[in-house]
């Protein structure tokens, strides 16, 4: 049994991690490239939907972005980022895919959390209006608490290529198009299952043209044979010739 004082930071906020197949595509397209840029730095941890407390002892004040990544820990589950746990780092890049529940009130207050938790970069995609908005860390003289920070608005978003992870956004007619840093296109999964269905038959052909070129050896080797045979009933020694 937990102890009368013992702190519970649930690992589920009872929501669901998209209201649409539409946001769920952009999420799991954005985070499992992600991943596979990442694929070989064991110092870079890329989640999705995943809990995120920042603050040690206060369990209500939590977040849960749809994509986040933090450089500097390791790979490998969790139940929920506990950030005291985690050498203080707060993800430095997060991103949020709107859906059509998605509230202003509650955007910004995301908005807030980001900025007070020191994330750097935060992009905000919504795929019904083809509208995409980022912000990046920056330190506000003006502000009155020394070392607190902001997140300013990205003016040219368009062609706008990001310093951490070193992706580029092109929003192309009512199209998001994100790249990697080798200009690569964000595949999704119909891209790879056609990519693959092209490898498959590409491979069958292959398998065929071998089997065919081993048909016309036999067929070669067994008229060889038969010519050799009737040179030999006529006195003339094949290996002669």
């Amino acid at each position: 049994m937990l102890a009368t004082n013992q702190i519970v930071y649930p690992d589920s906020d009872g929501q669901p991690m998209a209201d649409n197949t539409k946001q769920f595509q952009w999420i799991t397209v954005i985070k499992t490239n992600l991943d596979w840029l990442f694929r070989d730095d064991e110092r870079v941890f890329v989640a999705g939907d995943l809990l995120w407390y920042p603050v040690e002892g206060n369990p209500k004040y939590r977040v849960a972005p749809d994509v986040m990544v933090v450089f500097g820990r390791p790979k490998g589950d969790r139940g929920s980022y506990k950030q005291w746990l985690e050498d203080d780092l707060a993800p430095q890049v997060v991103f949020e895919i709107l859906s059509p529940g998605n509230t202003e009130g509650e955007m910004e207050r995301k908005l807030q959390i980001y900025a007070r938790c020191g994330v750097e970069e935060y992009y905000i995609y919504d795929p019904d209006r083809s509208i995409l908005k980022g912000y990046q860390h920056s330190d506000d003289f003006f502000l009155d608490s020394p070392g607190e920070t902001i997140l300013e608005r990205i003016e040219s978003i368009n062609d706008w290529t990001s310093p951490r992870l070193g992706i580029s956004f092109r929003l192309i007619g009512d199209d998001l198009q994100i790249t990697h840093p080798d200009g690569r296109v964000f595949e999704t999964f119909d891209n790879v299952a056609t990519e693959r269905d092209l490898l498959l038959t590409d491979k069958q052909q292959l398998e065929a043209d071998k089997q065919q070129l081993e048909a016309d050896k036999q067929q070669l080797e067994s008229e060889k044979s038969k010519r050799d045979a009737k040179l030999r009933e006529l006195g003339i020694d094949p290996d002669t010739l």
